[in-house]
């Protein structure tokens, strides 16, 4: 399966955020879309990091809640993994699995395009797993598995 597969059946809505809004904007933000983390895009609509609750509550035990008031520039991860839809949900699950991450911006021509979480990896591999089962009963009840002898 290809995160193209997963795009389509999730769709390709991002919750983004600008590097110059604060932390504690960015909270609200995370709770009214209801997500874990949002895509850091600069003003040319590039992706310039991502931001997830995990980085929000690192930096507030490090600096306390004056944190809240900082941009989020300060405490967004600018290096981020990346994808495409031509990608693999294998390949991408390797790569979420390596470095330890839950979410992944999907570029498409150099743009976003979307985004992939863990979980809609996982419930890709759950589809893919059923749609299994289902085609082995099916041959399995059509008389596809013959006696030997």
């Amino acid at each position: 399966m290809r995160i193209a597969d997963v795009l389509r059946s999730k769709g390709s809505a991002v919750a983004t955020v600008t590097p110059g809004v604060t932390v504690g904007e960015l909270l609200a933000r995370l709770a009214e879309h209801n997500v874990g983390a949002l895509v850091v895009v600069a003003e040319d609509g590039t992706v310039a990091g991502i931001v997830s609750e995990r980085d929000v509550v690192r930096r507030l035990h490090e600096h306390g809640p004056v944190i809240l008031e900082h941009p989020v520039a300060d405490i967004m991860t600018s290096v981020v993994a990346t994808c495409t839809p031509e990608d693999s949900v294998d390949q991408l699950s390797e790569v979420m699995t390596r470095r330890r991450i839950r979410h992944v911006p999907v570029l498409v021509d150099g743009r976003l395009g979307g985004i992939v979480s863990i979980g809609d990896v996982v419930k890709s591999r759950m589809d893919e797993l059923e749609l299994n089962r289902e085609q082995l009963e099916a041959y399995i009840s059509g008389g596809g598995v013959h006696p030997t002898g």
